[in-house]
């Protein structure tokens, strides 16, 4: 599915959980997160992503393909040799609770490259200041 107003909507409508050793951070779309950016300094991270391999273009797919991909998605990062942490979509309205990664030191290009390929809208994405942004794979 392309960009379009609603699904921009759908994406500032959702909260961003993340499981970090030491606590969890729900994240905003462009709200500053304390916590996050704490967290991302005594790890020395200049960058973090959220990704989902869940829901190709924002369709709703079974349960079993979901974890099918996410699974996937998963290996794919640790073979990246990145560290994944457990993460959750939620939305404010209805639709789906996704399952997804928070991925210290992933950069917006790597993220969108990786999001693309499992035909993905767009990815969560930041830098050392702890500020989410939504980034749009077809605006990289």
């Amino acid at each position: 599915m392309a960009k379009t107003t609603e699904l921009e909507a759908a994406y500032r409508a959702t909260t961003y959980r993340v499981f970090l050793p030491g606590g969890i951070c729900d994240l905003r779309v462009g709200e500053p997160c304390e916590t996050l950016r704490c967290w991302l300094e005594t790890a020395g991270c200049a960058h973090f992503a959220v990704i989902t391999a869940h829901n190709p273009g924002s369709v709703v797919a079974s349960e079993a393909d979901n974890a099918e991909r996410q699974a996937q998605l998963e290996c794919d990062l640790l073979e990246g040799n990145y560290e994944p942490y457990a993460a959750q979509n939620l939305p404010d309205a209805d639709g789906p609770v996704e399952e997804s990664c928070f991925v210290p030191d992933l950069a917006p290009e790597d993220a969108c490259a990786l999001a693309e390929d499992y035909g993905q809208n767009a990815v969560i994405s930041g830098s050392a200041d702890g500020v989410p942004h939504l980034v749009w794979i077809e605006d990289r």
